[in-house]
């Protein structure tokens, strides 16, 4: 399935129902009076989240949305029949914006959460509406109002408790894939990865968290370099960071700052997110144990934190690093 997380889509709510000029027309009522019924108001359109859709694909084909128009007034003040609502699903995590004046008009982020996006349009009144004591035998009514019409943006930005981050050929697939049941592509080239990856990660509890596997991340992304532009979004959601530095890079402490430069650019409170540092591909580099230890030391006394030496090929030190992931996410969930 193509990854789509960006759409643009059009949406036009019903125009309401005309209301109507009638009289009443019966045996025995010499004087009847004004009976034409209002009309029915226009159908809305409304963005529902639904838990079983994980990207935007479906809008790439269907980019106009629209509701049904009230129906006209009925003679006997017989109101018009309510235009019938279109309901639209979008994944959970979608954020809808006015393309127009980019004014955010909703975040659906629980399951089954709804949203307005277009509201119908009023019916007309119909000219028994106008009776009084002045005008007798009004003979107008009004129209329908015309629905909203709009021109959104959808941004799909992925729920994930833990988002995986750090540059390309870290290890982060690999990782993802050994720690869950996803199944990323996997090579040993840069920007392997070109789509956000998910995998279900179980807690010694049983209880399920959601990874992120973040890819394209290079100096620059927040201006657009590369793929980060595109999937640092997807990192906003995300509760705690897991940063992955390669160990067998030509500068891991260069890789650490350009990740921590690129967060602190993009903003939104990314370089404030709790961190967890891990050295990756220990197994694979051309150095002592010593000297891993003195390099894990050194980017510890950068980031103020712990370093987890690990491999995700080999499967060393996952479980004291997944460890302190379980322990960071239970202190935020207290908090």
């Amino acid at each position: 399935m193509q990854f789509i997380d960006q759409a643009e889509v059009e949406v036009k709510a019903g125009k309401g129902g005309d209301g109507l000029v009638a009289f009443r027309r019966e045996k025995y009522v010499p004087a009847g009076g004004p009976a034409g019924g209002n009309g029915g108001k226009g159908g809305s359109i409304y963005f529902v989240a639904d838990e079983g859709l994980q990207t935007l694909l479906d809008f790439r084909y269907a980019h106009t949305f629209k509701a049904e128009n009230g129906g006209r007034g009925g003679p006997n003040n017989r109101t018009g029949a309510n235009g019938k609502d279109t309901i639209v699903k979008v994944p959970t995590g979608t954020v809808v914006y006015d393309a127009k004046t980019d004014e955010m008009l909703g975040d659906l982020v629980e399951p089954q959460q709804t949203l307005c996006v277009a509201l119908g349009g009023k019916g007309g009144l119909g000219n028994q509406h106008f009776l009084s004591n002045r005008n007798r035998a009004p003979d107008y009514a009004l129209p329908g109002l015309d629905g909203e019409e709009r021109l959104l943006r959808l941004e799909l930005k992925l729920l994930a408790e833990v988002g995986i981050i750090g540059l390309p050929n870290a290890g982060k697939s690999t990782l993802i894939s050994v720690l869950s049941a996803a199944r990323p592509k996997i090579a040993d080239y840069p920007f392997t990865t070109l789509v956000p990856n998910l995998g279900v990660v179980r807690k010694p509890s049983g209880d399920g968290t959601v990874f992120a596997d973040i890819p394209g991340l290079i100096s620059g992304a927040h201006l657009g370099a590369g793929l980060g532009h595109e999937f640092l979004r997807h990192i906003e959601r995300t509760r705690v960071l897991l940063h992955l530095i390669d160990a067998t890079a030509e500068a891991p402490l260069e890789a650490y700052h350009t990740i921590s430069d690129e967060l602190q650019a993009y903003g939104r409170g990314l370089s404030e997110r709790p961190q967890i540092l891990a050295l990756n591909k220990i197994d694979a580099v051309d150095l002592s144990e010593a000297e891993v230890e003195d390099l894990a030391q050194k980017l510890a006394e950068l980031s103020g934190g712990p370093v987890f030496c690990i491999s995700g090929v080999a499967r060393i030190g996952l479980d004291a690093l997944m460890q302190k992931v379980w322990e960071c996410l239970d202190e935020m969930a207290l908090s």
